[in-house]
């Protein structure tokens, strides 16, 4: 659910009932949001594992082994001195609970829905696309940060009045960090590590996403949010500082992972996957929510433009491994990569 370009909605009307009143009005989830399949209820049992997130320590002479090893095991790692102060970081978690505190009148005056259709940016929560779709438990204020001209700023909050500043901040800090990410990573595949960088172009495409996960009553049957990958080149992610509910796939377990305080979490998504060869997965990932505690987190998507075409790095294919994906522009993939989403599929394996 973290691509642009999705269908409009048919069913959804501006009465839907956001995940937030529900949870405060003590409200059982709904019959469309409970996990049908037994086996995969977000609690089951044996309980998945906790682990730290590997580190990565950028501007080490170490940092491109670190990130090739993670990526390669986990497919995400923790960043700790990405140069971003504590205070700032927790000004950013402070905005974004403070935006979904806010009455649902105010809220809702940055809907995602207009004149009775979905639009990809605004507050909300899911789309559905789908007949039987099951519904994740959270809502959400997504907006597009960059290209900065293109930022729809009638649906960027002025309640926290610092909010707009926060995030245009933390967008300029994001845009700086994912692409020293990107170089890095580039240079651990032995590429020209501009080679990335220099495919997104100066105002690439990033999305930020505010994601509340309030209480539920229910959280063995529910999820926050569904297994799924991302359809970004890369995620920059800053969990919530007291409460864990990231899992991640590895080795066929589900693992909740731990970070530090002030770290940032970046994964991998399909885009990476793609241009990498599949040399790097991008990695299955869920959130699961709780009875006694919410939730938040923000999570940046740097993507490339819709209109880019991608496809394996040519140095990445040769004998040994063949070419694994096709050339396709990015919009067409994100188009099926909702589709998928929504049923709980994969869009990799259409490319």
């Amino acid at each position: 659910m973290d691509a642009p370009m999705s269908p409009p909605v048919k069913s959804l009307t501006t009465e839907r009932m956001m995940v937030q009143a529900r949870a405060e009005a003590g409200e059982a989830p709904p019959t469309d949001y409970i996990v049908k399949d037994e086996s995969q209820h977000p609690l089951d049992a044996p309980p998945p594992l906790t682990a730290p997130l590997p580190v990565v320590h950028l501007g080490h002479r170490d940092e491109a082994e670190e990130i090739k090893a993670s990526l390669q095991s986990w497919g995400m790692f923790q960043v700790i001195d990405h140069g971003m102060a504590p205070s700032f970081l927790d000004e950013l978690r402070d905005v974004a609970r403070a935006f979904f505190k806010l009455p649902i009148e105010e809220k809702e005056k940055y809907s995602n829905i207009r004149d009775r259709k979905f639009g990809q940016e605004g507050y909300g929560n899911d789309e559905i696309i789908v007949e039987g779709q099951i519904l994740d438990w959270t809502d959400c204020l997504y907006l597009l940060a960059q290209p900065e001209d293109a930022r729809k700023l009638e649906l960027w909050p002025t309640n926290p009045n610092s909010l707009r500043d926060v995030l245009h901040e933390h967008t300029m800090n994001t845009k700086k960090l994912s692409e020293n990410v990107l170089r890095t990573t580039a240079k651990s595949l032995e590429l020209n590590e501009d080679l990335f960088v220099s495919h997104l172009g100066d105002k690439f495409t990033i999305f930020a996403r505010f994601n509340y996960y309030p209480c539920c009553s229910k959280p063995d049957l529910v999820f926050g949010l569904k297994p799924h990958t991302d359809g970004s080149l890369i995620t920059v992610i800053l969990p919530d500082k007291d409460v864990e509910g990231l899992q991640v796939m590895k080795d066929g377990k589900w693992i909740t992972v731990t970070t530090s305080p002030h770290a940032f979490i970046i994964n991998i998504g399909d885009q990476m996957e793609i241009m990498s060869n599949g040399i790097f997965k991008s990695p299955i990932h869920r959130v699961v929510t709780f009875s006694d505690k919410d939730r938040i987190s923000i999570a940046m998507f740097c993507l490339n433009l819709p209109g880019k075409v991608i496809g394996p790095a040519e140095e990445l294919v040769n004998d040994m491994r063949p070419r694994m994906y096709k050339n396709l522009k990015v919009k067409d993939y994100l188009e099926v990569f909702f589709q998928r989403f929504s049923q709980g599929k994969r869009a990799i394996d259409w490319a």
